[in-house]
């Protein structure tokens, strides 16, 4: 359905700032999921991006993002994905993110290791910041993206480079499979990461917070366990 992209693609509305938008598509595919759902689990949980959430009764709660990367959805860049995640009594217990465009879903299990496709993915050995790939994403509240962009000029230099692709669950993906070496953000709710940060851990990967404080809201890192640590230390120290 998504790649089935139309003219018009119908903003309705905005989220964290003007321009963090939703359109039609993000509300159809939603309903799509949320229907395949509502139909096999009806008694579990939901939180979801687009509509907020439901209660269940059962401790299983999904968390749902049914257009990750909406910004290049909307100017045609072939860059995004739907992500869902199940979560049993709060630990996330399996993940789902689909790459649209490539056609490529990765999947993991708690406990089962990750997949891309069926075939197995593991994260990269670098253990070098300056040169480790590094990938990243900015909020679009003004405040954070100041200070993201502070963080920056400290960052940059002590990588390989930087990519920011617009899609935080397709760049957990490539943690996964070490396309990139490491990846952080600031801002995200737990269905920008749930599912994927599980493939990137049970790709080998270590994802965490900064400084003590729980990923998600805070900055969330992602890296090979040989680079976590120095990369952490930066970001620390860039104030992020």
């Amino acid at each position: 359905m998504l790649r089935e992209r139309p003219a018009d693609l119908g903003v309705l509305s905005t989220k964290s700032s003007p321009t963090d938008v939703v359109t039609v598509m993000d509300r159809a595919a939603e309903r799509v999921v949320l229907d395949g759902l509502r139909a096999a689990r009806p008694d579990d949980a939901v939180i979801s991006e687009e509509s907020g959430g439901s209660d269940g009764s059962t401790g299983v709660s999904w968390l749902i993002d049914p257009l990750d990367g909406t910004v290049n959805y909307l100017y045609g860049i072939p860059h995004y994905a739907v992500s869902i995640a199940a979560a049993v009594e709060g630990a996330t217990a399996c993940g789902v993110v689909v790459d649209v465009e490539r056609e490529i879903t990765y999947t993991a299990v708690a406990g089962g290791g990750s997949f891309a496709g069926d075939v197995p993915i593991r994260c990269s050995h670098q253990p070098d910041p300056a040169f480790a790939l590094v990938g990243t994403g900015f909020n679009y509240q003004v405040e954070l993206r100041t200070k993201q962009a502070a963080a920056m000029s400290r960052v940059l230099p002590a990588v390989r480079d930087i990519r920011r692709a617009g899609s935080a669950a397709l760049d957990l993906c490539a943690v996964a499979c070490g396309q990139l070496d490491a990846f952080f953000e600031a801002g995200m709710y737990p269905w920008d990461w749930a599912a994927g940060g599980l493939i990137a851990q049970e790709a080998g990967a270590r994802v965490d917070g900064l400084a003590g404080k729980p990923p998600g809201r805070n900055t969330t890192l992602a890296a090979n366990p040989a680079l976590f640590d120095a990369l952490h230390e930066l970001l620390v120290f860039s104030n992020l």
